[in-house]
């Protein structure tokens, strides 16, 4: 197998184990600093209001069969061969994992 290709399954598995991602919260300072990104740099491709763009909406119902463990995995690897970034250099698997649950939840706006 690929390193590469290693990796990814590897950090596939330990996203899928779960665990201290889902019982982490970010502060409410960084939960801030996650709106923002989401609204302004995921915005930049799923348009400001999470409607679709250039990349697919991500409000609940555009969300709604999809597993949060999936969804953190897209976040935190990105998904090759599209635009869709790997964010895992910025984010911790808390943050992606709180980011996915305010997606499926209907994320909030900025404050």
């Amino acid at each position: 197998m690929l390193p590469s290709r290693r990796l990814a399954v590897t950090l596939l598995a330990a996203i899928l184990a779960g665990g201290a991602a889902a019982d982490t919260q970010p502060g409410a300072a960084r939960q801030r600093e996650l709106v923002r990104l989401v609204r302004q740099d995921c915005g930049s491709c799923h348009g400001l209001t999470l409607k679709g763009g250039l990349g697919p909406a991500l409000l609940p119902g555009a969300l709604r069969d999809k597993p949060l463990e999936a969804l953190r995995y897209t976040i935190l690897l990105g998904r090759p061969g599209t635009a869709m970034p790997a964010w895992k250099t910025i984010l911790s698997e808390a943050e992606a994992d709180w980011i996915a649950r305010r997606l499926v939840e209907g994320f909030p706006e900025e404050r």
